[in-house]
């Protein structure tokens, strides 16, 4: 299982690697070709991107952790689960187990926990993945690792 969630992991990382810079270049590549001021006004992010950045333009900021209580966590992960095609929302509760519940398979699983670490912005080591199979344990997990308390 583990092994299986290595490989969905680096392939996932790969496509998204290939997404951006495909459209990092394909938008480079119209900004380039299209030479008028008129159409770099239309798309000042992308000529902003463009443009080399002094030294002393940059910035250098630390953003502390994000602190959520216990309900925020919970509707997050509750949204984040409805949002998942293959999850019907009637059919989720808290207690609903992935597998059994709603019918999902293993790699299901393994991309639910996937947009957990994306939506908390912190990975979950595979072994506490392979435990978490409701929404009460995923909560739960993320409070403990957030330090949220009541």
């Amino acid at each position: 299982m583990a092994t299986a969630v290595r490989n969905v992991r680096s392939l996932m990382n790969i496509s998204r690697f290939m997404i951006q810079s495909t459209a990092c270049k394909a938008s480079a590549a119209s900004v380039v070709h299209s030479r008028r001021i008129s159409s770099l006004n239309r798309c000042p992010n992308f000529t902003n991107q463009l443009r080399p950045m002094q030294p002393q333009q940059i910035q250098k900021r630390f953003a502390g952790k994000n602190v959520y209580t216990i309900e925020e966590v919970e509707k997050r992960v509750m949204i984040t689960l409805q949002l998942f095609d293959k999850i019907d929302p009637e059919k989720l509760t808290k207690d609903s187990h992935f597998i059994k519940d709603l019918g999902l398979d293993s790699l299901d699983q393994v991309e639910i926990i996937m947009a957990m670490e994306d939506d908390f912005d912190f990975e979950i080591p595979d072994d506490d993945a392979e435990r978490l199979m409701t929404p009460a344990l995923i909560i739960e997990y993320i409070c403990d690792k957030e330090d949220t308390y009541e």
